[in-house]
């Protein structure tokens, strides 16, 4: 089966030169920009998940974006760049994500931020899992997407790169009630996969420059790799950025939903790398692996269903609080779709009969005091 190309380019640092000659050579081999014309509104869909300075390699840099956007108005394109975090959609929450993520580098650039807060609904027939859904009005003005993912690490998803980014499509303070319709983690990715194929960027790219390891998407550690990466493709540029990474891409949910409908390969060396991609490799990248990786889900498993239910119900990976970083903020109580959160001694209390494993109390806890946390076996079998 054919797949579009991924390609792969040096990106050491964040000078803007660098990234302007970086993005033109990732983007040549697949036509680079040839497909816009005068007058065209460009969307960028970028990752700006949180309010978090560039160094913290929670969000898309600007430098990437400044140079992209200078790309597209220099070929008489109008840009738009826009996302919604997980919180309230609207003009003060975005505007302080925009000042703090540096934005204003891309908007130096000719970029237009979005400040448009509407919603719209969505009817999707050929979705899996999203028939009708909630998404952000502004994508409708505009004629084509870019979708401008960053590396990360990720809690539920095992990898955040550039299918994962589209959720940021669904209105922020939507996204609780997406986890709680859809908590297992492979239901869940088949509803990416929908949004995905519903929304069909014109072209993907990763920022891979300095990736995000270990407690993401938003409380992991910076790691530098020194490349970006870009396809038509989500999922075949989501195989390399997991192999980059030293991540099996069958752990990663959305990957393995992508194959399901044969929009996705299994392994690096079906895909069509433009670039080479071994020296950007690395083995000591921190990773959150999930069930998925310990072969207890799969067919060929010598256990029984029930043993591999008991079994997944050890290995699971579950959010967990280090109550000595809990600052009583009760961000996660607020956030978290089964209200399973209690707030003891004004500290978080996870209620573990209700918790579903949507991680999302970690993903938007401001300190890192949410941490994904693995039983003993499960670390042990995926050393």
């Amino acid at each position: 089966m054919h797949f579009e190309p991924v390609s792969i380019a040096a990106c050491e640092t964040y000078e803007p030169e660098t990234c302007r000659r970086a993005l033109e050579t990732v983007l040549s081999p697949l036509g680079g920009l040839d497909w816009v014309k005068p007058g065209m509104r460009v969307g960028i869909k970028a990752n700006l998940v949180a309010a978090a300075k560039p160094d913290r390699a929670v969000t898309t840099h600007p430098a990437l974006l400044a140079a992209l956007s200078a790309m597209l108005k220099e070929r008489g394109a109008s840009v738009v760049i826009g996302d919604s975090p997980g919180n309230l959609y609207n003009a003060a929450v975005l505007n302080h994500i925009y000042a703090v993520s540096g934005l204003d580098e891309a908007e130096q650039a000719g970029a237009e931020l979005n400040r448009d807060f509407s919603e719209r609904s969505a009817f999707f027939d050929d979705a899996v899992q999203a028939k009708s859904f909630r998404y952000t009005g502004w994508l409708d003005s505009c004629d084509a997407i870019i979708n401008f993912c960053k590396l990360k690490s990720h809690g539920m998803m095992t990898l955040s790169a550039a299918a994962k980014n589209l959720f940021g499509t669904v209105p922020g303070t939507q996204k609780p009630e997406y986890h709680f319709r859809f908590p297992d983690p492979n239901d869940f990715a088949d509803m990416i996969v929908d949004l995905d194929e519903y929304f069909k960027p014109v072209l993907h790219i990763c920022d891979a420059v300095v990736a995000m390891e270990g407690n993401g998407p938003t409380q992991g550690s910076p790691k530098h790799l020194g490349c970006v990466l870009a396809s038509k493709n989500p999922h075949g540029l989501d195989v390399l950025a997991a192999t980059l990474i030293g991540l099996d891409p069958a752990e990663v949910p959305t990957i393995a939903a992508a194959r399901r409908r044969g929009l996705a390969p299994e392994r690096v060396e079906e895909l069509d790398v433009i670039g080479e991609w071994k020296p950007f490799a690395r083995d000591d990248f921190e990773l959150i692996h999930n069930r998925n990786s310990l072969l207890f889900v799969g067919g060929n498993s010598v256990f029984s269903k029930a043993a591999r239910g008991a079994m997944n119900a050890v290995l699971e990976t579950r959010p967990k609080v280090n109550g000595k970083l809990c600052v009583g903020c009760e961000r996660c109580k607020n956030v978290c779709p089964a209200h399973t959160i209690v707030m003891k001694d004004a500290k978080a209390v996870i209620e573990r009969g209700g918790c579903i494993k949507c991680f999302c109390c970690q993903e938007f806890c401001p300190v890192g005091a949410m941490r994904v946390h693995r039983t003993w076996l499960a670390r042990l079998l995926t050393k």
